[in-house]
């Protein structure tokens, strides 16, 4: 079953074809990135603009590079409906509908989180149950994966998510767009032990995340945190952003591991190329840990149709009345 796949929730216009869930036939991704740029950061209406400009060129060189046709090829539309920037996915899931209804073909909502968790099932044969960690610049969510579509939320952010912290730091210190990016590369030659920064007790909310506290010590009370003396460098502070940062993920992750017993692994989302983290967690032998290549932790079509072979084959067919939902207080799809 060869499956169209539409993802247009923030600033990637991106489709794609999976056959029966785990082959990637193609996956198409065209990146706004220059157009967010002058802003350090993604302008909800440019993004909705470029998508309703982009999206038909981007499906139809999915299908040329798949070299399958919508009418004879494909036999199922899946698209992201939830979470994301409202007119982004209002954009996507329009485009998805119109396509479904021309064509005949049955068509699923799909949820951008649970599919970040399936995109490593794309390259990755990984037993149910198991732990997932996203992480990116609107999600920080552990959870128990108990089927592609079935989750337990374990803990999430209480206020900024992981991605967005790096990104604001980033942003604050000059050091380019996008930030998470810059910071994770200029870190490579800092010091992680220059700056001491605080990592904040939740008390009972045991596998909860909040970065809030780690982000304006980093931007406004730098000095404070010095472990030694020097001038400041944009290294350092990056290098010690970063391991106070990823430390926290890493060590709720371990709890919950400990916790449940389980010590599977998934990590999805922009985070999950994180340098400093695929190296620490690589190296740490309790945990049998899968991340997705590079192409798949940015958001992408593939993943959304790798899901949605899964709800399709599960009965789990949209109706046209489905509309998109910029936030979500649970994971899960239609």
């Amino acid at each position: 079953m060869n499956i169209l796949g539409i993802e247009t929730s923030c600033d990637e216009c991106s489709v794609a074809v999976v056959a029966d869930g785990k082959t990637i036939l193609s996956n198409i991704v065209a990146s706004q990135v220059e157009r967010h740029a002058p802003w350090n950061g993604v302008v909800p209406e440019i993004a909705s603009r470029l998508h309703v400009e982009w999206i038909d060129e981007v499906t139809f060189s999915a299908l040329n590079a798949s070299g399958l046709s919508l009418e004879d090829g494909i036999n199922g539309i899946a698209v992201t409906y939830r979470p994301g920037l409202i007119g982004s996915l209002l954009v996507g899931l329009s485009y998805a509908k119109g396509l479904a209804w021309a064509a005949a073909k049955p068509w699923i909502g799909v949820d951008h989180v649970m599919a970040h968790l399936y995109a490593v099932q794309l390259e990755n044969e990984i037993a149910y149950p198991h732990l997932g960690l996203i992480a990116s610049g609107g999600h920080t969510v552990l959870c128990r994966v108990e089927s592609p579509d079935e989750i337990s939320i374990l803990g999430a952010t209480i206020d900024d998510a992981c991605g967005e912290a790096f990104d604001k730091v980033a942003k604050h210190y000059g050091m380019g767009y996008p930030g998470g990016m810059k910071l994770d590369a200029l870190a490579e030659n800092g010091n992680c032990a220059a700056y001491n920064f605080p990592q904040p007790s939740l008390g009972a909310r045991r596998y909860d995340f909040s970065y809030s506290g780690l982000k304006n010590a980093a931007i406004n009370q730098l000095e404070k945190f010095r472990t030694g003396k020097g001038e400041t460098s944009l290294p350092d502070i990056a290098a010690s952003f970063r391991k106070a940062a990823i430390d926290m993920l890493i060590g709720k992750l371990k709890l919950a591991a400990e916790d449940t017993g389980i010590n599977h692994v998934v990590f999805g989302g922009g985070v999950s190329a994180n340098r400093y983290l695929r190296r620490v967690i690589n190296d740490d032998s309790s945990l049998k840990t899968y991340f997705p290549s590079l192409a798949l932790c940015v958001d992408n079509g593939a993943m959304i149709a790798g899901l949605g072979y899964q709800l399709l084959i599960r009965g789990k067919e949209a109706g046209l009345e489905l509309n998109a939902q910029a936030r979500v207080s649970e994971f899960r799809c239609p």
